[in-house]
């Protein structure tokens, strides 16, 4: 069962719990959390551009992205993460962002390379990918040539030409490199892969990013659909509900963001339908501590 039979599973179970409800409250705005270093708030329900946006330059390739926007903005939600690495996705997506909705963007893209010129060069192209002159955040991508590139940014965000600064990785074996840098640089943003099966970064990379005010994003929220398999011909419990939580999907977002350190998730998808059931993670309530043991128990 993929994700697409588990989200129709899903529907139909919530659909029985309502039954009768006719005109019930729908379950509110996203949430939205502050930026540590800043106080700017940010909807906890981002958009990842790896591999769906990493498409042709064709009406039928863009066209389902292009309606993924237009729902992401109209949900209030504003945080899109990309990168130079992801192929295509930083031209695909600057052109298909309206004027409307780069006023309400938050565009976070990365460095990915060696040396300083080369460095200044890739993030100059990305600003015109995105048809943008000043960037929201801009991270040093797997930490690649971390000291050159940061040193880079830290002028830049000097001088206006970028809000934020951050460093990212996607492996539970980036963690020890992430914590001393953490624990030696002042930077606005971490990124990192949590989820209810992965949950090294509770440890210490999580609260350490708590005490020094650092926001972060949440990467490979689904681990690349593996989590879904975890849970596959299972019925969603009953209980799941009691957190406004009408899928699997939904389920495992609440758990990343019922922890106190997490900023923003940044789900990739070119689906309006997992699209949606995202969006809806970052709604309504969230578990407590005996129902996140609950959680990481059914995906464990």
């Amino acid at each position: 069962m993929n994700r697409r039979e588990l989200l129709s599973a899903g529907a139909m179970m919530a659909a029985a719990t309502v039954a009768g409800k006719a005109g019930a409250a729908p379950a509110g705005a996203l949430q939205t959390r502050a930026i540590p270093s800043s106080g700017e708030n940010l909807p906890v329900i981002g958009l990842g551009t790896s591999g769906p946006f990493e498409v042709a330059a064709t009406p039928a390739a863009r066209a389902p992205l292009a309606q993924v926007l237009e729902a992401f903005f109209a949900a209030g939600a504003c945080l899109i993460d990309t990168s130079p690495m992801y192929s295509t996705a930083e031209g695909v997506l600057g052109d298909l962002l309206t004027p409307a909705m780069h006023a309400r963007a938050f565009l976070a893209t990365k460095v990915w390379t060696r040396g300083e010129q080369a460095g200044i060069a890739q993030m100059q192209r990305s600003a015109q990918l995105l048809h943008t002159r000043r960037l929201d955040l801009i991270q040093v991508h797997n930490l690649l040539d971390l000291d050159v590139q940061l040193r880079t940014l830290h002028a830049w965000k000097d001088e206006g030409r970028v809000r934020y600064v951050g460093v990212t990785h996607y492996t539970v074996s980036a963690y020890p490199d992430l914590i001393r840098i953490l624990e030696r640089e002042r930077l606005d943003f971490v990124q990192f892969n949590y989820s209810p099966a992965t949950r090294e970064a509770e440890k210490r990379l999580l609260p350490l990013a708590q005490e020094r005010g650092t926001a972060v994003l949440v990467n490979r929220p689904f681990e690349d659909g593996a989590l879904f398999a975890r849970v596959r011909n299972q019925p969603l419990p009953s209980w799941a509900a009691d957190v406004d939580a009408a899928s699997w999907g939904q389920l495992a977002l609440k758990f990343i963001l019922s922890h106190p350190a997490v900023t923003c998730i940044i789900p990739a998808t070119g689906k309006l339908a997992h699209l949606e059931d995202n969006l809806a993670g970052g709604r309504g309530r969230l578990p407590d501590a005996a129902q996140r043991a609950q959680i990481a128990r059914l995906f464990s």
